[in-house]
């Protein structure tokens, strides 16, 4: 199952933004506005980690984090928009184990949620499922019934985003961005030469297709 992710904002526009994004990412996200909500929260369902905003009304986010710290070991990155080191350093010395100031990019506070929780649980990897399509993120291997498969850097990458986000249509521009970063784009066709590799990996025996083309769009993981 995936990680559950607090976000403790006070901001309507930047709680919304980091709960569509991480939820996007397959990620299972809950969200309060302040510090007395997510306590409650935490309370009734430990997260797997926090994104504390340190500015909230009422009970501030450091008093949060010495809270929830003092109640577990749960993963804090801190969010401010102070950059003063004092506020940096209370947020730490409070028990955050990361902290991020604003304005950041999305990307930047997804690699630090992963290295947050690759911290927290090294030894868990995850298997993904789709019909029966299975992907190890632990070995990093494909099956697709009793077949087992090898994949490469970009075919994992590539088939791990579909697996994430099944049934979901995936634009040309947002496989792009999370596979290649856009270092391809454009009339480039590197998406429909690995979308044909991982065809070839999964349809073996004649099964059935499971990544399918939308026309003018892009892809799609989804049963015939």
């Amino acid at each position: 199952m995936s990680a559950r992710i607090l976000v403790v904002e006070d901001e309507d526009r930047i709680r919304q933004f980091l709960q569509r994004g991480l939820t996007f990412e397959g990620y299972r996200v809950e969200s309060a506005a302040d510090g007395q909500e997510a306590l409650e929260l935490a309370r009734d369902e430990p997260p797997d980690l926090v994104l504390l905003d340190i500015m909230l009304p009422g009970m501030d986010g450091v008093e949060v984090c010495r809270r929830l710290r003092s109640a577990g070991e749960v993963p804090i990155l801190m969010l401010t928009a102070k950059e003063a080191i004092e506020d940096r350093v209370a947020g730490l010395d409070a028990g955050a184990d990361d902290y991020l100031v604003k304005p950041f990019a999305f990307d930047e506070l997804l690699a630090r949620v992963r290295a947050l929780l690759r911290r927290a649980q090294p030894t868990q990897p995850q298997v993904y499922r789709f019909a029966d399509l299975e992907l190890d993120t632990g070995t990093r291997r494909g099956r697709r019934g009793d077949e087992i498969f090898d994949l490469t850097a970009k075919e994992y990458e590539l088939l791990e985003l579909f697996m994430r986000h099944p049934r979901q249509v995936l634009t040309r521009d947002v496989i792009f961005d999370r596979v290649w970063n856009y270092d391809f784009g454009g009339e480039s066709n590197i998406i429909e030469v690995y979308v044909r590799y991982l065809r070839q990996k999964t349809e073996v025996d004649e099964k059935s297709r499971l990544i399918h083309t939308v026309r003018g769009v892009g892809y799609v993981l989804r049963e015939e």
